[in-house]
C-alpha cells in the first residue's frame, strides 16, 4: 500500500473541518486534560476552545450521566487503550446530548508522551428513537398479554 504524506496544515485543515467533535487530550495526575478541541466540538457542547482548554472533560458530565460508561473510559485511558461507548452529556446551556465518544491513545515519541484523540458524535436521534422503540414494544407485550387473558 502506498503511504500517503499529507501536509501538517492539510491535516489540521481536514480536523477543523469534521462535521463531528475531535479532541486531543493528555494526562496530568488523574485528570484527562484537553489540550486542542475543534471548531465541531465547541458547537456540539456550546464551550469555546478558550473556556474548557487545559480542563479535563468531566465539565460535560451530569446528574444522569452513567457512572460506569465514565469508569469503561477511565480505566481505558489508564490501561492506554481505545474504547468506545455512548453516554448522557450536557451542554453548556445544560441541553443533554448522546455522545457516542471513541477515545485512542497515541504515543508521541518525540515528547515521550501519549496523547489521546477522542471524537464525539451527537447520537441523541438515535438513542432517543431506540428508546422509545424499547417503550413500543414493551406496550405491545403488555398488550399483546392483557387480550390473551381475555381470550
Amino acid at each position: 500500500m502506498k503511504r500517503f504524506n499529507l501536509r501538517h496544515e492539510i491535516l489540521l485543515q481536514l480536523v477543523e473541518s469534521a462535521q463531528d467533535g475531535i479532541v486531543v487530550a493528555e494526562k496530568e495526575g488523574d485528570d484527562t486534560i484537553l489540550v486542542y478541541v475543534n471548531p465541531a466540538f465547541e458547537r456540539l457542547t456550546g464551550y469555546s476552545a478558550d473556556e474548557i482548554l487545559y480542563q479535563d472533560c468531566r465539565f460535560l458530565q451530569g446528574e444522569e450521566t452513567n457512572l460506569d460508561a465514565v469508569t469503561v473510559i477511565r480505566h481505558a485511558i489508564n490501561d492506554q487503550a481505545p474504547v468506545r461507548t455512548v453516554l448522557k452529556n450536557y451542554r453548556k446551556d445544560g441541553s443533554v446530548f448522546w455522545n457516542e465518544l471513541s477515545v485512542t491513545p497515541f504515543y508521541d515519541e518525540v515528547e515521550q508522551i501519549t496523547y489521546y484523540i477522542g471524537i464525539q458524535k451527537d447520537v441523541t436521534t438515535q438513542v432517543e428513537l431506540a428508546l422509545e422503540l424499547d417503550v413500543a414494544r414493551e406496550t405491545i407485550q403488555q398488550l399483546t398479554e392483557q387480550l390473551a387473558t381475555q381470550s
